[in-house]
C-alpha cells in the first residue's frame, strides 16, 4: 500500500475501551488506512497512541476535524455522536456511531454484516452499531431465519461487567477482594451509576442493565427487542427480553428460546446450519462438555454457540446457548466490519469523500 492509497479514517473516542478496541482491530485486520485523525474529549486530548508503529497525538474533537476525512468511526457516548455526527457528515465523512443515539432514526441503518449488509445502501451518512448483546444474538439467528423461518425469541442475557464501563470493572474487582476480605462493601457504579440505588456485583445477579421504562422493562432490554425486528426486517417477530448483569470482566453469554416456522428439525440438522453460519463457531458436544464460555471468547471475533436442545414441549422450538466479546464483535469489531463493507459495496471509494 503506497501512500496515496487508503481511506482517511477519524475515531472519536479514541482513547476509551471500545475507541482502543477500534484501533487494535483496525490494525490487526490491515485496514486500508491513509490519514488517521484520533479525537476525544478535553480531557484527553493530548494523549499519544501508537498506530502501525507510528505515534498520533490525540486531539480534541470539533467539527472543523472532520475535513477530508471519509469515515469517523465514533464511540463517546451519545450526546457526543448527537452534536458531532451530523457536522462529519456535512464534511464529506460516513459516521458509523457506536451509540444508541440513532439506532432506532429509520432514516439510519442499523447493520451486522453477517445480517443485513445491504442496507448500507441506504445510508444518509450515518449508520448506527448495534447493541452488543443484540448483535451476538442476531447473527446466530439469522442462518435459521433464512433457512427455517422465525417466530419467536426470548432472550436472557448474562451480561459482563466491561458492557458498563471501566469504573464498573475496577468496581467488581474491589468488591470482590472486600468481600473475600471480610470488609463492608459500598456499592456506587452498579447497576447504573446514575440511577437511586446501586448494589452489589461481587458473588451477585443483578437483574438491572440500564434505567427502567414504564412499562417495567429496562431500556437494554428494548434495545434487544426493538433492534432485532430492525435488523431482521421483522416487526411481526415476537421479542421478549431480560438482561442481567453478572461478575464476568468480558464475554456476554446469552440463554436463547426460538420458535421457527413449520415443522421441526433436528438438533443435528440445526447444528449444520449454525456451523454454515458466516462469523459463527459451532461449540456444541455435550459428551465431552463442549460449550461457549465468556473466558473463551474474549479477543475472539466470533459469536460462540452452543448448548442446542430441541424443546420437550413443541416440535419446532429450540434452546441454545451464544457466547461473544462484548466489547470486539459486540463494539469495535462490528464497527471495523461495517467500514470494510462499504469499501466491498462501493459506497466510499479510496481517495475521495462519500
Amino acid at each position: 500500500m503506497t501512500e496515496h492509497t487508503g481511506y482517511n479514517v477519524a475515531v472519536v473516542g479514541a482513547t476509551g475501551a471500545v475507541g482502543q478496541q477500534m484501533l487494535k482491530t483496525l490494525e490487526e485486520k490491515d485496514f486500508p488506512v491513509r490519514s488517521l485523525k484520533l479525537l476525544s474529549s478535553p480531557r484527553s486530548a493530548g494523549k499519544e497512541i501508537v498506530f502501525k508503529g507510528k505515534t498520533y497525538t490525540v486531539e480534541e474533537a470539533a467539527p472543523e476535524q472532520f475535513e477530508g476525512m471519509q469515515i469517523a468511526l465514533f464511540s463517546a457516548g451519545g450526546s457526543i455522536s448527537k452534536k458531532l455526527a451530523p457536522e462529519a457528515v456535512k464534511r464529506g465523512a460516513i459516521v458509523i456511531d457506536n451509540t444508541s443515539a440513532f439506532r432506532m432514526d429509520e432514516n439510519v441503518p442499523l447493520v451486522v454484516p453477517e445480517v443485513n449488509e445491504e442496507d448500507l445502501k441506504g445510508h444518509n451518512g450515518i449508520i448506527a452499531n448495534p447493541n452488543c448483546s443484540t448483535i451476538q444474538m442476531v447473527v446466530a439467528l439469522e442462518p435459521i431465519k433464512k433457512a427455517l423461518g422465525l417466530k419467536k425469541v426470548i432472550v436472557s442475557t448474562y451480561q459482563a461487567v466491561s458492557g458498563a464501563g471501566l469504573d464498573a470493572i475496577e468496581e467488581m474487582r474491589e468488591q470482590s477482594k472486600d468481600v473475600l476480605e471480610g470488609k463492608e462493601i459500598d456499592p456506587k457504579v452498579l447497576p447504573v451509576s446514575g440511577d437511586k440505588k446501586h448494589y452489589q456485583i461481587a458473588f451477585n445477579a443483578v437483574p438491572q442493565i440500564d434505567l427502567f421504562e414504564e412499562n417495567g422493562y429496562t431500556f437494554e432490554e428494548m434495545k434487544m427487542i426493538n433492534e432485532t425486528k430492525k435488523i431482521m426486517h421483522d416487526d411481526a417477530l415476537e421479542v421478549a427480553a431480560t438482561c442481567v448483569r453478572l461478575p464476568v470482566e468480558t464475554g456476554h453469554s446469552e440463554s436463547v428460546y426460538i420458535e421457527t416456522d413449520g415443522e421441526g428439525k433436528s438438533v443435528k440438522e440445526i447444528q449444520a446450519i449454525l456451523s454454515e453460519g458466516a462469523g459463527i463457531t459451532l461449540q456444541d458436544d455435550p459428551s465431552t462438555q463442549t460449550y461457549p464460555l465468556a473466558t473463551t471468547s474474549v479477543g475472539l471475533p466470533d459469536v460462540f454457540v452452543g448448548r442446542i436442545r430441541k424443546d420437550l414441549d413443541k416440535n419446532n422450538a429450540y434452546h441454545m446457548w451464544i457466547v461473544s466479546d462484548n466489547l470486539l464483535k459486540g463494539a469495535a469489531y462490528n464497527s471495523v466490519q461495517i467500514a470494510e463493507s462499504l469499501i466491498k459495496l462501493g459506497i466510499v471509494k479510496e481517495g475521495q469523500s462519500s
